[in-house]
């Protein structure tokens, strides 16, 4: 990526054009029946959740989800390994976003000693196998790694530990990656050899600047689906038809919520929250 900073304004109204196109694009994939698979990869605090979030902002949730699994049960750990994310596949006219995928396998598992190497080595064998299934069944899959270095990672967690809204995703899990860098980085290079391979390669996101990661992540997701314009009916609102005597409930008999709202004044506000990360 290049040095230039986008500016905020230029930012948000590029962004906000192309949450337009993902409106247009979910309306084609609703009338035609399509089906999208995208998986979101990459180190922690490298910016995927900030990307779903600015892609689903604008989305109908009946058409668009996001996938994010916890931790495998007990019984979820004797299945396939494949075999819970399988369900959450798309039906016709349905995009399903990943955050975090099968590829745990080949990324904390594998480091963490989640798995063992048998394991592990089945699933890279396997990998390939199947994704080339999905896409043989006419799901379009899109792979997305978000690349970080260590120093803007270690960047980030920081950031996290002061800020209250943020906190939460500081796992146990992700301190400890910062200790295991070079590891995750050696899972990741063998997970690529393995699974970056047609019909079905990685999509690399440079998210060092995550306002650009997201505007370039998104233009690609566009590009990669051929979606056409789709015409809606159009909906006239009817009129209402004349009274016949109904009286609205008294205020007196419901519980109604206490009107905080009214009861602020312009000293109050404190400013718009604003992503230390983003800055």
């Amino acid at each position: 990526m290049g040095k230039k900073k986008l500016s905020k304004l230029v930012y948000e109204a590029e962004l906000n054009r192309l949450q337009a196109e993902l409106v247009e694009m979910q309306e084609w994939v609703k009338a035609s029946g399509a089906r999208i698979v995208v998986i979101f990869e990459g180190r922690d605090a490298a910016g995927k959740g900030g990307a779903i979030k600015r892609i689903t902002e604008y989305l109908n949730p009946r058409v668009a989800s996001v996938v994010a699994l916890p931790a495998p049960t007990e019984r979820q750990r004797t299945q396939w390994y494949f075999q819970r994310y399988v369900e959450h596949l798309p039906a016709a006219g349905e995009i399903k976003f990943f955050d975090r995928s099968w590829y745990n396998r080949a990324g904390v598992e594998k480091v963490m000693g989640y798995c063992t190497a048998e394991e592990h080595i089945r699933f890279l064998r396997q990998c390939p196998i199947f994704e080339r299934m999905l896409i043989d069944e006419g799901i379009i899959l899109l792979k997305y790694w978000f690349s970080v270095s260590n120093k803007e990672q270690e960047k980030r967690f920081r950031s996290r530990l002061t800020d209250p809204m943020r906190r939460w995703k500081l796992s146990p899990t992700d301190v400890e990656s910062l200790t295991r860098w070079e590891d995750y980085s050696r899972a990741k290079d063998e997970m690529f050899v393995h699974t970056d391979v047609e019909p079905a390669r990685w999509n690399v996101v440079e998210a060092e600047d995550k306002k650009k990661a997201r505007i370039n992540m998104i233009s690609h997701l566009l590009a990669s689906i051929p979606f056409e314009h789709v015409d809606r009916p159009e909906i006239v609102l009817p009129k209402r038809p004349k009274g016949t005597g109904y009286q609205r409930t008294a205020k007196s008999l419901q519980r109604i919520v206490p009107d905080v709202a009214s009861q602020l004044a312009d000293d109050d506000h404190v400013g718009v929250y604003d992503d230390p990360e983003d800055a």
